[in-house]
């Protein structure tokens, strides 16, 4: 009786986990291919959830206002290669350049390196039992993924990015490589 409770709770428990991590998914969602530059959002900090949510399409307010994460291979920025700049879907600042960008496999769009220094912040994340360290737009303050330091050379970093929490914008600019952040 005692060992059928114990298969029960364990059951129970793995559902709940599955019904919670599938909750913080984002749906998959295309990719925002821009034509020009966007405008750099003035005062991100002026905007309450609303004005948030009226911003920004589903996809991207649950991953910038939400901290929701896409599915691995939910987003077209993954398989993008053009040259170019990718830029923070809520506010705009230049976040990465394609230069930085390598294929992790993990199904996100993945950068070494942010464009500049002081582009995005990191903060500490311990949702799911588990130590991550979530990365920021330090302009908006907006979730864009993770970084992990199973990443290639030259900084041994990964950024795994939420595609939703980015717009792109195809161009020469993003060709070269910059030099590693400190």
């Amino acid at each position: 009786m005692h060992m059928m409770r114990t298969l029960i709770a364990i059951g129970a428990l793995a559902c709940l986990l599955a019904i919670g991590f599938r909750m913080t998914q984002a749906a998959s969602t295309e990719a925002i291919v821009l034509q020009a530059p966007p405008a750099r959002l003035e005062n991100p900090s002026a905007l309450d959830e609303a004005a948030w949510a009226a911003r920004l399409n589903d996809q991207a307010f649950a991953v910038l206002r939400k901290s929701a994460t896409e599915k691995p291979f939910g987003n077209n920025f993954n398989d993008e290669h053009r040259p170019g700049v990718f830029y923070c879907a809520g506010c705009g600042q230049e976040l990465f350049r394609s230069g930085q960008k390598f294929d992790s496999g993990t199904g996100w769009p993945s950068f070494w390196n942010p464009a500049e220094k002081g582009a995005v912040e990191m903060r500490e994340d311990r949702k799911w039992g588990i130590k991550r360290t979530e990365v920021h737009c330090s302009h908006c303050l907006g979730h864009l993924g993770h970084v992990f330091d199973d990443g290639p050379a030259p900084t041994g970093m990964r950024y795994c990015i939420n595609g939703a929490a980015m717009c792109f914008l195809p161009s020469a600019r993003g060709t070269a490589p910059s030099t590693p952040v400190k």
